[in-house]
């Protein structure tokens, strides 16, 4: 049976308590001119590329992660906003087969650089808490976090109508190598 050494439960739950704040911020706080929801799926994550599932040996690539967010225009060219994001994966099969569901919080900026009547082209960077939540066979399940970040220098949306927008984005991090997604304006 694993024991929770107290000082690394108080450490992840001082982590909780700063990513919720940054999203209450981030919904509260910004007097947005316009809101939009957005949903993706991304492909190659942060959690595959680094050491997020604890040292575990023999751990799959998840199979994606899935994204849901809130952004809020603050002026003419830049958005905020949080999202969440999930994803999870199994170790290799066997009599220790074990899974890791990913878990990602984070607080998000958009910058459009160039716009036209077709297309707005943008960069966008996120920073949060990944939470693993790891679930071996024989043991009882247990939380690690670690920093979540993602760098986007390329995205493009263009319009569906005037409410519906689809995105492309290439980058690195929770939210995937190559993101494609929807966004719906409120």
């Amino acid at each position: 049976m694993r024991v929770m050494n107290m000082g690394a439960l108080v450490k992840g739950a001082k982590r909780m308590a700063v990513a919720a704040l940054c999203v209450v911020a981030a919904a509260t706080g910004a007097k947005a001119q316009k809101a939009e929801i957005q949903i993706g799926y991304g492909g190659y994550t942060q959690m595959d590329a680094t050491d997020c599932h604890d040292g575990w040996h023999h751990v799959n690539n998840a199979w994606g992660a899935l994204t849901a967010g809130v952004n809020f225009q603050i002026n003419r060219k830049m958005w905020i906003g949080p999202s969440y994001t999930f994803s999870s994966t199994t170790t290799k099969g066997g009599p220790d087969h074990s899974s890791i569901a990913y878990h990602a919080i984070m607080l998000n900026g958009r910058y459009e650089y160039y716009r036209n009547s077709i297309v707005s082209l943008y960069g966008h960077i996120g920073l949060g808490v990944e939470i693993s939540h790891m679930m071996p066979k024989y043991d009882d399940a247990y939380n690690c976090t670690y920093f979540a970040y993602q760098f986007t220098p390329i995205g493009a949306q263009f319009g569906i109508t005037r409410s519906v927008l689809m995105f492309g984005e290439l980058g690195f991090g929770a939210q995937g190598l190559l993101q494609v997604g929807f966004r719906f304006r409120l």
